[in-house]
């Protein structure tokens, strides 16, 4: 009997994580599958953008969180280099800015690195046939802010000086603008976020990949 590997054309994988341990457990995993094979990991999206276009893969598996580069640059890039590019995004939050965000730049897949041992082949698999690979609870998590009007730019930045535990007056001369101009751009962050109060519009902010400190 001819051996079922000889019959499938293997799904090539690129693998590309901050964490090398991840990077190790995820190329075990594929190494047991007698359709997939591990051809390349990174540990930086721009290592990750030079391996993929070396290697071209089927399927690259990409973190968002990584130092220098993130995951969602590398994807945006990746896809500029390669339109047809099959990219799935590994996570460890839920984060639904975070997640339209992936899809919008043409990610064909978004999943927590805490589903990895159930889903992670099932994902891979779908992602090479040409289909999308969105969880439950991610979709839900989109759709639960889906029409609410995001956080522009500016006010972003407002948040983040927040989080540095600047006060409205602080944050007026780090940014050039009045103090009353910050007072009303926090109102106008605690309306869209439905937060109650500075603190947990930064919390809400950080859940929902808004903000990245």
């Amino acid at each position: 009997m001819v051996p079922y590997a000889a019959n499938l054309e293997q799904i090539r994988v690129l693998t590309v994580d901050d964490h090398p341990l991840m990077r190790e457990g995820i190329a075990a995993v594929i190494a047991d599958q007698p359709d997939m094979v591990a051809v390349g990991e990174a540990g930086n999206g721009w290592q990750g953008l030079q391996i993929y276009d070396r290697l071209r893969p089927d399927v690259t598996l990409m973190d968002i969180q990584m130092p220098g580069m993130d995951g969602l640059e590398a994807l945006g890039r990746l896809r500029t280099l390669s339109p047809t590019a099959r990219v799935i995004v590994l996570t460890t939050f839920k984060a639904d800015a975070q997640a339209y965000e992936a899809l919008k730049l043409g990610a064909a897949g978004y999943l927590l690195k805490t589903q990895l041992r159930t889903e992670l082949l099932d994902a891979i698999r779908a992602v090479h046939r040409g289909n999308r690979w969105i969880p439950n609870e991610i979709a839900q998590e989109i759709a639960a802010h889906a029409g609410r009007e995001t956080l522009s730019t500016r006010e972003v930045d407002v948040l983040e000086q927040i989080a540095q535990g600047l006060s409205n007056r602080e944050i007026g001369g780090v940014l050039s603008l009045s103090e009353d101009t910050i007072k009303a751009r926090v109102k106008t962050i605690l309306a869209k976020l439905d937060a109650r109060d500075r603190t947990h519009a930064v919390v809400l902010a950080l859940r929902r990949g808004l903000l990245r400190l």
